[in-house]
């Protein structure tokens, strides 16, 4: 029986990436709109989520960006989350709130403290490598790194051959990968994608883990 683990795939570009997400089980697809090898326009995200059932989230990925831009492109493109890299404050979420989206705050994790999901006013957080996008991992199995509690995923430096491994050693609530899925830099490999999922899904997930609430 596949668990419930929730998988993000980000950074898809193309008709081709988006259905092999789908097909494999996705739940949500991320598309960039910050400045990256993986960056689409509104216009773009907007045609390829026309192919994502509605059981799948649509993101769009911002880093560093005016809220006035970030809240353009969303309704443009008509994503159905927005998910933030940076130092955004709570006001910055309670601006796009009003909005409906689903709010992702992602942010590093060095081992040190552990952020808490919902601090900002955010409905999941994703933990990823300082250099999000890189495809470096960070050490999440460090002892003083403690999950916590809640919608939380984890990224970073994930690929097919070690995310099983993550999800039985710290049980996140769900896993982000993009460059962990590429052929190159920017250009996803449908194989590995369908790869990644059925790695994630074949993993002995022990439930969210019990950490920080």
């Amino acid at each position: 029986m596949s668990s419930p683990l929730f998988i993000k795939i980000c950074g898809l570009r193309t008709a081709e990436d988006v259905d092999a997400a789908v097909e494999a089980g996705a739940d949500a697809i991320g598309f960039v709109f910050a400045d990256s090898p993986r960056h689409v326009d509104a216009a773009t995200a907007g045609k390829l989520a026309q192919r994502v059932p509605e059981h799948v989230l649509t993101v769009g990925v911002f880093r560093r960006q005016p809220v006035a831009q970030v809240r353009d492109l969303a309704l443009a493109s008509g994503v159905r989350s927005v998910q933030l890299h940076g130092d955004e404050g709570r006001d910055y979420y309670d601006t796009l709130r009003p909005q409906g989206w689903t709010l992702i705050r992602a942010t590093s994790s060095d081992g040190g403290r552990t952020p808490r999901c919902g601090e900002l006013g955010e409905d999941y957080l994703l933990l990823d490598a300082p250099d999000p996008g890189a495809g470096l991992p960070w050490n999440w199995v460090d002892d003083r790194f403690t999950p916590p509690t809640g919608h939380w995923l984890l990224a970073g430096g994930l690929t097919p051959q070690n995310v099983g491994r993550a999800v039985r050693t710290i049980a996140p609530w769900g896993v982000d990968v993009s460059s962990g899925v590429e052929a190159r830099r920017g250009v996803k490999d449908p194989a590995l994608i369908r790869e990644f999922i059925e790695s994630a899904r074949s993993a002995e997930w022990p439930g969210p883990a019990r950490g920080l609430s």
